[in-house]
């Protein structure tokens, strides 16, 4: 389906027009959260057509049983899902006896939603004539909260048009609700207790399994004409639900308005026995604030957020609304509050991936959240994966390696594996690569040494460790091999010495014991703490040198490259220029057997290892490369264009560099994989960011020094970003020929510009 019927705007996603055939997939694209909770684009009101529900709680799983017909020693015993919680959004509304529904109403006009990115709310309004006959206006706002991050607000407006009406809102709250995707239909959530009280009303309920205790939250306010008018509610409640009932006589012409405030308390945050208390005094502070300063509040908080992550495009509007719609979807997704948390692929708008961490957060997010908010949000990040350690040294541990080496998890809640696919679990160990380079690059972007010594370096002993028992000696080669792995391309399983496995894992051995060197020169305490901790000797790190420096890459010396892996010239190398429009995407068209003997590949695999290690390569080599592996990439994965747009930008290939943009921008608005309706793919949203910044703007760091080569579109009058380097904002504006560089602060800052040196100096403009 091509979703060409959301309206290019700047600042907002736009539907015009009532479709029932969009309704799922403007489920998606609407989405709203606040990191610490959110929810698909749900109606308010019933909806008897198709729709995909969906409201989730930051951090609340469950671990549904694996489903596989055999079992091998170390497979995971669960796959962690995200919970569709209980929903707090509904409200009916009956218009004298007849309950409004957009499927079955006669007539739907002036049908309007918007999703406004800038001010961080979600709106809709239509006209409809019900079967009764009664012709009602209809508009709704609402918003999660980012101040009350546990609160959301929905303001619902009823406007007779034909007649007098008795007009009846049912706000309630419902625990008898489903997951879409599960493996045995389990039940996962136990209702312990529905209570209200006054105008409030609670369910208390744990999470099967993993007991996670919630307590989901209401209550509303009335108002005619924006007059408060108090009204004693008729109240149903249940096992599962509680139901207030507020009748009012509505003349034609007047406004019925009730103004309902949601949400969640957890265990994870409070006591458990006291999260009925905590949601009372949420709703307190609501009711007491009231929608309208509630929604201002909201406003600022996002103009604080747009403040310093804002990219701003002229001349190009899709371009310009999908940037804006990724940071957006990006900042609802995760803001660094709470070191527990990560970044699942799907956020808080659908339930594919369970919800879970992937590589994806260091390889793609962890550049987004170091240039745009204060530093401590990559650390959070990264503290993360410290926190999982000893799980990860357990999930290699259950594979068979043993002193400590670790394993990080391809899918994770709480550091354990969880993932479904065998392939994926056991093969696709490039993973574990990610996470040292994002402690890399983290450091090399703040200059924040600290975390090395304080935590980074046992991970990275862990991870060496793995690769040195991974890697096996050929006699054959003379040279040490790593078998049977699944690169980034997935379209490849089982395959032996996939360069950019073995290219990580060599880097990732020299760059811990670069580490370990740096720690024992300049932390003394420190390595001596952590060296009691994993007993690492001298032996030790002499035989992972000996495999680090004798690591087989396969290579090609009738094309000059390094091949993706051993066997990838015995397959038929047919370009995807001569791949039939109707085979694709492949992914759907063809059987899993026919696409590994296929050379397509899914996304950057070698030109990945090419992306994260440039400075290794000649911009000769990268050209080589690119020309050899991207005609085979079909881009099947969300994660493709976006490094592809880098690396054409770096080759001075504008137009393709273009069109690897937009595709990545616009992946969701566009619908350009055909799911949509599942839910957004939020990580590779960051690599839309990094397709301008890194790409485009050419960001580097080099030598310690922030760094810029500039280029622009020729489809762009103009663009310009902000970048928190080490605690100085710089503002950097590309015109088509000329760029203007400014920095926020007190300080000068020396930068390189097309490798040519510039000192920045406050409330001065440098024209380049």
């Amino acid at each position: 389906m091509n979703l060409d019927y959301i309206k290019p705007d700047e600042w907002s996603i736009i539907e015009e027009g009532f479709n029932p055939e969009h309704v799922k997939a403007s489920e998606s694209i609407f989405s709203i959260g606040n990191g610490a909770m959110g929810q698909r684009a749900n109606f308010e009101e019933h909806y008897s057509g198709a729709t995909f529900q969906g409201s989730y709680i930051a951090g609340v799983y469950y671990p549904d049983k694996t489903r596989v017909g055999w079992w091998k020693n170390g497979y995971p015993e669960y796959f962690a899902k995200v919970l569709n919680a209980p929903s707090w959004i509904g409200i009916n509304v009956i218009i004298n006896g007849e309950k409004l529904d957009l499927f079955t109403c006669k007539k739907v006009k002036d049908f309007r939603r918007e999703l406004n990115m800038k001010e961080g709310w979600l709106s809709r309004s239509f006209t409809t004539t019900l079967k009764n006959d009664v012709q009602i206006k209809v508009e709704a706002k609402r918003f999660l909260s980012l101040d009350l991050d546990e609160l959301g607000a929905i303001n619902y407006q009823i406007t007779p048009l034909n007649s007098d009406a008795v007009v009846t809102f049912q706000p309630f709250i419902d625990a008898d609700i489903h997951n879409e995707d599960t493996n045995w239909e389990d039940k996962f959530w136990d209702t312990i207790k529905v209570s209200h009280q006054n105008h409030q009303a609670f369910i208390n309920a744990k999470t099967m399994k993993t007991h996670f205790y919630t307590c989901t939250f209401m209550e509303s306010q009335l108002f005619i004409d924006g007059k408060s008018v108090l009204i004693e509610p008729i109240i149903t409640a249940d096992a599962n639900s509680a139901s207030f009932s507020y009748e009012y006589k509505v003349k034609k012409g007047e406004t019925y308005t009730i103004n309902k405030y949601g949400g969640y308390t957890v265990d994870r945050n409070h006591d458990k026995n006291e999260l009925i208390s905590v949601a009372k005094t949420v709703l307190n502070k609501a009711t007491k604030i009231g929608f309208e300063t509630l929604l201002e509040n909201q406003k600022t908080a996002w103009e604080n957020i747009w403040n310093l992550a804002d990219i701003n495009i002229s001349g190009d509007v899709k371009a310009q609304q999908g940037i804006r719609f990724n940071i957006f979807q990006l900042n609802q997704t995760y803001l660094g509050k709470d070191s527990r948390l990560n970044i699942g692929p799907k956020g808080f708008t659908g339930e594919k991936y369970g919800g879970s961490t992937y590589w994806d957060t260091e390889a793609y997010c962890i550049p987004f959240y170091m240039a745009t908010k204060d530093q401590k949000v990559a650390r959070s990040l990264l503290e993360y994966r410290y926190n999982h350690l000893e799980k990860a040294i357990e999930n290699a541990q259950k594979l068979g390696f043993k002193n400590g080496a670790a394993l990080y998890p391809m899918v994770t809640m709480n550091g354990e594996e969880s993932h479904n696919e065998w392939e994926i679990t056991f093969e696709e160990i490039h993973r574990n690569g990610a996470i040292a380079f994002a402690i890399y690059n983290y450091h090399r972007f703040t200059g924040d040494y600290s975390y090395i010594p304080e935590k980074g370096l046992e991970v990275l002993i862990g991870i060496a460790r793995f690769w040195h028992q991974r890697a096996s000696f050929s006699k054959a080669k003379n040279q040490y091999v790593i078998l049977g792995v699944t690169g980034p391309n997935e379209y490849e399983n089982n395959v032996n010495n996939n360069w950019y496995t073995n290219y990580i894992a060599k880097w990732c051995i020299d760059y811990a014991i670069e580490s370990i060197n740096t720690v024992k020169a300049n932390h003394n305490s420190d390595f001596t703490r952590i060296l009691n901790k994993v007993k690492l000797s001298e032996a030790e790190i002499s035989e992972w040198k000996q495999v680090a420096d004798n690591m087989h890459f396969p290579y090609s010396e009738e094309y000059g490259v390094y091949l993706q892996q051993d066997g990838f010239l015995d397959k038929e190398l047919n370009t995807v220029k001569d791949l039939d429009k109707s085979q694709r995407p492949i992914n759907q068209k063809w059987s899993w057997d026919r696409i590994l003997r296929s050379p397509y590949i899914k996304q950057a695999d070698v030109l990945q290892g090419f992306y994260f290690f440039e400075d290794h390569f000649t911009n000769e080599e990268l050209e080589k490369h690119f020309d050899f592996y991207e005609p085979f990439t079909v881009h099947e994965s969300s994660l493709s264009p976006c490094v592809h747009s880098i690396q054409a930008a770096k080759l001075d290939r504008m137009d393709q560099a273009y069109t690897f943009y937009l595709r990545t921008s616009r992946l969701d608005l566009d619908d350009y994989n055909h799911e949509v309706e599942e839910g957004l793919h939020i990580t590779s949203m960051a690599g839309t960011w990094m397709s301008i910044v890194e790409g485009f703007g050419g960001m580097r760091v080099k030598n310690n020094t922030l760094s810029f080569d500039p280029k622009i579109p020729k489809q762009w009058d103009a663009y310009s970003f902000k970048i928190n380097f080490r605690n100085q904002i710089v503002k950097v504006n590309v015109c088509q020929n000329e760029t203007h560089f400014e920095i926020d602060g007190s300080t000068d800052l020396k930068i390189l510009v097309n490798n040519n040196p510039i000192t920045i100096t406050p409330n001065n403009s440098v024209t380049i």
